[in-house]
C-alpha cells in the first residue's frame, strides 16, 4: 500500500509539473597571460557571464520559478608556462573572479559552491592538442603529454623540467604552435551551475495516510569544458549622446562614439543653434564641432568598454554670433575662407562615464586645451552693422565641457545590476 501511495504521488507530481526536466548552464571566462582580473572584452566573456546570470534569474527568481539552485562548480585553470606556484595562484584568482561576479549579481549560495583548481592544466592541454590536427608531431606531442599526466596524476604540477621537456621536443616547434594556438584555451575559469526541481505539494485524499517524501533533484551530467553557451550575436558597443549643458543653452548637440577595441574609442560631436531676431538685432548663435579619441582605463572599464574614467584628445572648430541688444562679438570673419570663418580648438580631456540604467550613461568631460582664431566685434545700427574691431585671441585654458546623457547601443552594450538597475 505504502509503495502504491509514493508511485501515485510522484506520478501527480510529474503531471503538475508538466514533465519538466531542470536545466543546467554554465560560462566561460577568458583571461589575459598572467592575468585575473575580469576583461569584459576579451574573447566575448561579458556576453557569456551575462547570458548565464539572466538564465539563472529566469529559472530561479520570481513567484512562478519552477527551479533552485542546486549545486555550483567553479574550475580554475592555468597554462603550462610560468612557475608552479604563480599557476596555482592564477588558478585560484580565476576562479575567484567568476565566482564573486555570477554571485554579486545572482547572489548564488557560497556553501554551495566547490571549488576545484588546476594549476597548470597538462589533461587540458592533451585534450587540445587530440581536438587540434594541425599540432607539429603530433602523436610525439601526445605521448610526451601523456607521460607528464600520469606523473602529475598525484596533484603535483611538475617542475620546471616538466616544461623544458615539452620545449626541446622536435626544437620547440610544436611547442610554439601550441604557445600561440592552444594556451590562450587555457587561461580560463569556468563556473557550472545545476537546478532543482521544485515540485508543489501533491493534494492527498483525507482518508490517505500522509507519508512524508522529500523534493526530487534532477541533477544533469556535467557539462563538458566545452560546452559554454553559443554567441548569439559579436559583441558592439555605440553610443549616442547629447550635451546637457550645451542643450539648456539653446544650443543642440548630438554625438556618436563608436567603440574600436583595446580601451580605445573615437568620438564625434555637433552643435547647431541658429536663433536670431532682427527686428529687435537679437542674436544667439553658434555652430560647431569636433573630434575625440579616448582611452578607458580602471576597473569598470575593464569590466565593460565605454564606462568609467577616460583620457583623450580632441580638436574641433567653432564659430558664434552673439548679440542681445548691443553690443555683439561674432566668431571668424564673414565671407572669407573656411579657416577664416570659424576658430579652432584642442586639447586633452578627461571624464567619467556613470551607469544611470541599463541602456543609459551620463558622461561627465572637462578639457584643457587652446582655442585660436579671430573675432569681430561690432554694433548694430538702423543702417546695418557697424564693425568695431577684429581681434586674434589665443586663449589657453578650459575649451571643452560636458554633462552628457549616452544612449548605448549595441549587441553586449548594457549595465549589469551594479551599474544601472536592471
Amino acid at each position: 500500500m505504502k509503495k502504491l501511495l509514493l508511485s501515485y504521488i510522484l506520478i501527480t507530481a510529474c503531471f503538475a509539473t508538466g514533465l519538466a526536466v531542470a536545466p543546467a548552464d554554465s560560462a566561460r571566462l577568458a583571461f589575459r597571460q598572467s592575468q585575473w582580473k575580469f576583461d569584459g572584452t576579451l574573447d566575448g566573456n561579458h556576453t557569456r557571464v551575462e547570458e548565464l546570470v539572466r538564465n539563472i534569474e529566469d529559472y530561479t527568481e520570481g513567484p512562478d520559478a519552477r527551479f533552485s539552485v542546486s549545486g555550483v562548480e567553479v574550475v580554475g585553470g592555468a597554462s603550462p608556462e610560468g612557475s608552479v606556484e604563480i599557476n596555482k595562484l592564477l588558478s585560484r584568482q580565476r576562479a575567484a573572479t567568476i565566482f564573486n561576479y555570477i554571485n554579486s549579481n545572482t547572489a548564488l549560495p557560497d556553501s554551495m559552491a566547490s571549488f576545484t583548481y588546476l594549476g597548470r592544466d597538462w589533461s587540458g592541454l592533451r585534450e587540445l592538442v587530440e581536438r587540434d590536427g594541425n599540432v607539429p608531431y603530433r602523436n610525439e606531442v601526445l605521448a610526451l603529454l601523456a607521460g607528464i599526466v600520469d606523473e602529475t596524476a598525484t596533484g603535483e604540477q611538475g617542475g620546471t623540467h616538466t616544461l623544458e621537456r615539452l620545449k626541446a621536443l622536435r626544437g620547440g616547434v610544436p611547442y610554439a604552435y601550441m604557445y600561440s594556438h592552444l594556451f590562450p584555451l587555457l587561461r580560463e575559469s569556468r563556473l557550472y551551475v545545476s537546478y532543482a526541481l521544485r515540485l508543489p505539494a501533491p493534494r492527498i485524499p483525507e482518508q490517505m495516510p500522509v507519508i512524508e517524501t522529500s523534493v526530487i533533484d534532477y541533477v544533469p551530467e556535467q557539462l563538458a569544458l566545452d560546452a559554454a553557451p553559443e554567441h548569439r550575436c559579436r559583441p558592439f558597443y555605440m553610443g549616442l549622446k547629447t550635451n546637457m549643458l550645451y542643450d539648456a543653452l539653446a544650443l543642440p548637440s548630438i554625438g556618436a562614439e563608436f567603440y574600436v577595441g583595446k580601451n580605445i574609442s573615437l568620438v564625434a560631436n555637433w552643435t547647431y543653434g541658429w536663433w536670431d531676431k532682427d527686428h529687435v538685432h537679437r542674436y544667439w548663435r553658434a555652430y560647431g564641432g569636433d573630434l575625440a579619441a579616448r582611452w578607458w582605463f580602471g576597473r569598470k572599464a575593464h569590466e565593460k568598454p565605454l564606462t568609467g574614467h577616460h583620457l583623450g584628445v580632441y580638436a574641433g572648430v567653432l564659430t558664434f554670433d552673439f548679440e542681445w541688444g548691443g553690443t555683439g562679438y561674432m566668431g571668424g570673419i564673414p565671407g572669407g575662407t573656411l579657416w577664416d570663418r570659424c576658430m579652432v580648438n584642442g586639447g586633452i580631456e578627461y571624464g567619467y562615464s556613470l551607469p544611470v540604467g541599463r541602456r543609459l550613461n551620463i558622461d561627465f568631460t572637462i578639457g584643457i586645451g587652446v582655442l585660436s582664431g579671430k573675432y569681430v566685434k561690432y554694433v548694430p545700427s538702423e543702417a546695418g552693422y557697424l564693425w568695431q574691431s577684429t581681434r586674434h585671441v589665443n586663449w589657453v585654458g578650459p575649451t571643452k565641457a560636458e554633462i552628457s546623457l549616452v544612449w548605448l547601443i549595441g549587441c553586449g552594450n548594457y549595465n549589469s545590476r551594479k551599474g544601472g538597475q536592471r
